[in-house]
């Protein structure tokens, strides 16, 4: 499932790549904006997985689909304000990142597509969280193998204007993308209907349930800030890295879906370990969901290990994959060599981090997010970048020097083990 999810932001920077550094700028920048919705669906999915698989533990299959359903509802009403916003102000939005005329004036309709058609983004996540919650992730998997087909095949046609299609440009990347999701979120509701896996959703777990909601929003606010100060970070070295031009920004863009192309496959292995400590403690049995934690972060550690060798030995020629643009490659090259050596370390944080909010417990890892990525890895990737006179490679430094603060906290944290008496 998280191979698929990562398909969409490679698949996008691909044939974007064809248009040249400038339409790869506003792809970047505006995803770097986007990820003030992924953050809010990231939290409401921690939370929903949560609760949906302790039901499930507790053997309460009506309790786990009336919880999925309660987290639909939140997903539509969140996604209407954000909807307006994006659709009024993405341009300007835009220029706060630090666009250049170049970027914003081919970049408006891309952002307002994309930031006005957040309701996919959302539902997407947190259905599969549901599902994922409920142990069928083989359904969460199917839904992004649908959308990605879709996206794939229409994404070409929609820059480039193959065949009959007209052509868009950067904005039919947003296009495709969004009716690639949609067709994924169709995919999820009708599977909810049909009652295919653990989650049966019948006629009376769709009435809203707002002390329900309250649940889910009081455990999600601590994932949504956690996931925010996680993914702010990004929009901050985005804003270290935009004054460096074009070029630069595109370079960094590519190295960062490449990155966001591993990471989330190895999400997928954290929530793997998640999900079965929500199950475990639901079943009273907190030493399996240790031993599934540990188990979890050491598969996760070979494989982000395996990658960061493959980025360090041929970094350029990924990057070259995306672009022919000598500049942009050499950024993107050097980005991904550096952050790389990183990746194994980080393999622990990811696992671990997760297992706390499994366990319900999700400020451990929002004051861990805080500390380890804006106390520390923004104001050193700024101060390398710019005071010490680093450039570009000073911000893909702080990350890899964040990657391993944030792993050595993890470890510590979990093995006290205060997660264990989390009560949702």
């Amino acid at each position: 499932e998280m191979v698929m999810e990562s398909v969409f932001a490679v698949v996008d920077i691909f044939f974007v790549g064809k248009i040249g550094p400038a339409a790869v700028a506003t792809v970047g920048l505006t995803e770097t904006l986007v990820i003030i919705v992924y953050t809010i669906a990231f939290g409401l999915a921690i939370a929903l997985a949560a609760l949906v698989s302790r039901r499930i533990g507790e053997k309460d299959p009506d309790g786990a689909a009336h919880t999925a359903i309660q987290g639909i509802w939140l997903a539509v009403l969140v996604s209407i304000p954000l909807a307006v916003i994006g659709v009024i102000a993405g341009p300007s939005l835009l220029g706060l990142m630090g666009a250049g005329p170049d970027v914003l004036a081919i970049g408006a309709g891309y952002a307002r597509i994309l930031l006005g058609g957040n309701v996919v983004i959302l539902l997407i996540f947190i259905i599969n969280a549901a599902f994922r919650g409920a142990g069928d992730p083989a359904i969460a998997m199917r839904v992004l193998w649908l959308g990605n087909g879709i996206n794939i095949i229409l994404n070409p046609c929609l820059i480039l204007g193959l065949g009959p299609f007209h052509r868009f440009g950067v904005t039919g990347s947003a296009i495709a993308t969004l009716i690639g999701r949609g067709s994924g979120v169709a995919y999820q509701l009708w599977a909810l209907k049909r009652g295919s896996g653990n989650l049966v959703v019948r006629r009376a777990h769709l009435a809203p349930d707002l002390p329900l909601m309250g649940r889910i929003l009081k455990l999600s606010g601590a994932a949504t800030l956690q996931n925010f100060i996680g993914s702010a970070s990004w929009i901050g070295l985005m804003r270290v890295v935009a004054p460096f031009g074009s070029e630069v920004v595109a370079g960094y863009t590519i190295a960062i879906r490449v990155i966001i192309f591993v990471f989330l496959p190895s999400w997928g292995l954290s929530n793997a370990g998640s999900t079965l400590v929500g199950q475990s403690l639901g079943a009273g049995k907190p030493e399996r969901a240790e031993e599934a934690s540990w188990r979890a972060a050491f598969y996760n550690f070979v494989f982000l290990g395996a990658f960061g060798i493959v980025f360090v030995a041929a970094a350029p020629w990924i990057v070259g994959l995306f672009t022919k643009d000598a500049a942009v490659v050499a950024v993107g090259a050097r980005a991904l060599l550096i952050i790389g050596v990183g990746l194994p370390v980080f393999a622990y944080a990811m696992v671990l981090s997760n297992a706390f909010n499994g366990a319900g417990d999700t400020w451990t890892p929002t004051w861990m997010n805080f500390a380890c990525f804006w106390a520390f890895e923004v104001p050193c990737a700024w101060w390398l970048a710019t005071r010490a006179g680093w450039g570009p490679e000073g911000v893909f430094t702080a990350i890899t020097v964040a990657f391993a603060a944030y792993a050595a906290v993890s470890i510590v944290w979990f093995r006290r083990g205060g997660w264990k008496r989390v009560v949702v």
